[in-house]
């Protein structure tokens, strides 16, 4: 994605008990947020289908 979106995506990953995961309500083991907000799983685990979630929100 880093690639696709250049600039536009600044990637960080947190385990699920990390200071920054603290406001959110975790119920897997994959999460996926954009801007705060959390990513459809069915989207966060497809290329093609997050490739066009980030198209739209960015």
């Amino acid at each position: 994605m880093k690639e696709d979106f250049k600039d536009s995506v600044d990637l960080h990953i947190y385990k699920n008990d990390s200071e920054e995961a603290k406001d959110f309500e975790i119920r897997s083991s994959t999460n996926v947020f954009v801007n705060e907000e959390s990513v459809p799983l069915e989207a966060a685990l497809s290329n093609d289908k997050m490739k066009a979630y980030l198209q739209e929100k960015i």
